[in-house]
C-alpha cells in the first residue's frame, strides 16, 4: 500500500508536524505500506515555493492587518466556485504527482492541496481516497469539503456544520482533535509548586511580543523556559543575560524530549498554533498568549478563548502578576481542568486510530481476494 502525504512549504510548521506524528505512527504499525510527505508547492516549481514562502514571513511580520483582511477575502473567495487559469496549472502538476506517485490514499496536512484534489474530484479525474487532516480549530474556505473523502476535524462544532450545512455524510466526519505525535502523551498529576515555571514558545521566526514579555521577566519571581526555535539571536541574547530565572533553549525536534519539557512547568506562554495548542491540551497545561498571527493564529484564538481553553495577558498589568492570580486561584484551575476534559470528551478516537482502521480494512480486502 501506498500512501501519499500532502502538507505545503518546506519551511517547519504544524502542516509537517502532523505529517510526520501520522507517519511515524502508521509506518510503525504497518511496516509493509510505503508512505512518502511531499511538499506540493515545491513539487510544482521550487522556486515559486522559496518565493511564496519568503513573502509570506515578511508580510505577516511587516502588514499584520492587511494580512488578515486578504487572508479572509482569500478564504471567501475559495469558498465559491471558481474558474481561474492559475489553478489549472496546478491540477494539471497533481494529475502528474498522482501518476507518478500511484497512491492507494492520500492525506492532505494542508488546505491547498486538498483544494486541488476537490476540483479534480469534482471532474470526476481523481477516484483516489483523500482524507483532510485539519491542523486549525476552524475549517478554512480553502480546503475541499464535499467531494473529499473522509474529514478528519478538530472538534464536535467543526463535525455539525460539515453534516448539517454542507450535507456530508456523519461517516465521512470523524472528530479526533489536531493530531499531535505518540510522545507527547497526558501528565499525571502535576507536582503543585510554589514557584512556577512557565514555558514561553513561539520565537522561531521573532514574530510577536516575545521579546518584551521576557524583558519584563527580568525581575518576576517565576522561572521561564524560553523555546527560541531556530532564532539565534534570541537564543544568544538570553544566554547573555545570566539570569538564573531565563532559561533559553535552542529548536527542540525530538517530541519525546519536548513531552520531557512539558512535564517540567506549570504554564504555557505561546502564540495560538494549532498544533501547539493541541499538545498543551493533551498535558491539561494552562495556556496564556499576549500575541498572535493575523489569520489562522487569530480564528484559532477566537474559539479558544470561546471555551474558556487559554488566557489572554494585556500589556496594561505586569505579565508575571496576572499569570500568578490565574495560577493560584484553584478554583480557576479546577474549572479550567473540566472545560479541557469536556474539549477530548468530544474526540471520537485519534487520526492515528481512523487511519490504521482504514489501512487494516484495505489490506485485509486484498488479502481476501
Amino acid at each position: 500500500m501506498n500512501i501519499l502525504v500532502l502538507p505545503l512549504f518546506q519551511m517547519s510548521t504544524g502542516h509537517h508536524q502532523v505529517a510526520d506524528a501520522l507517519i511515524y505512527s502508521l509506518q510503525r504499525r504497518f511496516p509493509e505500506a510505503s508512505f512518502e510527505k511531499l511538499d506540493f508547492l515545491s513539487y510544482c516549481n521550487e522556486q515559486m515555493e522559496k518565493r511564496v514562502a519568503d513573502f509570506y514571513l515578511r508580510w505577516i511580520s511587516v502588514l499584520p492587518h492587511s494580512y488578515e483582511w486578504m487572508y479572509r477575502r482569500w478564504m471567501r473567495k475559495f469558498e465559491q466556485p471558481t474558474l481561474e487559469p492559475w489553478l489549472l496549472y496546478f491540477e494539471k502538476k497533481m494529475k502528474r504527482l498522482l501518476q507518478e506517485k500511484d497512491p492507494d490514499l492520500i492525506i492532505c496536512t494542508h488546505s491547498f492541496p486538498s483544494h486541488v484534489l476537490h476540483r479534480l474530484k469534482q471532474k470526476g479525474v481523481v477516484t483516489i481516497p483523500v482524507v483532510n487532516v485539519y491542523t486549525d480549530f476552524f475549517l478554512s474556505g480553502i480546503w475541499g469539503k464535499t467531494a473529499i473523502d473522509y474529514h478528519f476535524v478538530p472538534h464536535e462544532e467543526a463535525k455539525r456544520f460539515m453534516c448539517t450545512t454542507l450535507r456530508i455524510d456523519r461517516h465521512r466526519v470523524i472528530v479526533t482533535g489536531i493530531p499531535i505525535h505518540e510522545h507527547i502523551v497526558p501528565s499525571k498529576k502535576r507536582k503543585q509548586r510554589e514557584n512556577k515555571r512557565i514555558l514561553v514558545a513561539g520565537g522561531n521566526q521573532g514574530l510577536g511580543k516575545m521579546k518584551q514579555f521576557l524583558t519584563n521577566a527580568k525581575h518576576s519571581q517565576l522561572t521561564y523556559f524560553v523555546l527560541c526555535g531556530k532564532n539565534e539571536a534570541l537564543y544568544n541574547e538570553l544566554k547573555s543575560w545570566d539570569d538564573p530565572r531565563v532559561w533559553p533553549f535552542r529548536y527542540i525536534s525530538d517530541p519525546a524530549k519536548m513531552n520531557e519539557l512539558y512535564d517540567k512547568v506549570d504554564a504555557i506562554v505561546t502564540k495560538p498554533g494549532g498544533v501547539t495548542m493541541s499538545e498543551v491540551l493533551a498535558k491539561r497545561l494552562p495556556a496564556f498568549t499576549l500575541s498572535y498571527l493575523p489569520g489562522q493564529e487569530q480564528m484559532n484564538l477566537h474559539y479558544l478563548r470561546k471555551k474558556g481553553l487559554i488566557y489572554f495577558l494585556n500589556d496594561n498589568e505586569p505579565y508575571d502578576q496576572q499569570l500568578m492570580r490565574v495560577l493560584t486561584d484553584n478554583d480557576e484551575m479546577d474549572q479550567l481542568g473540566k472545560r479541557i476534559e469536556q474539549y477530548w470528551l468530544e474526540r471520537e478516537k485519534t487520526a492515528q486510530e481512523a487511519l490504521s482502521e482504514w489501512i487494516e480494512a484495505r489490506l485485509h480486502a486484498v488479502k481476501k481476494r
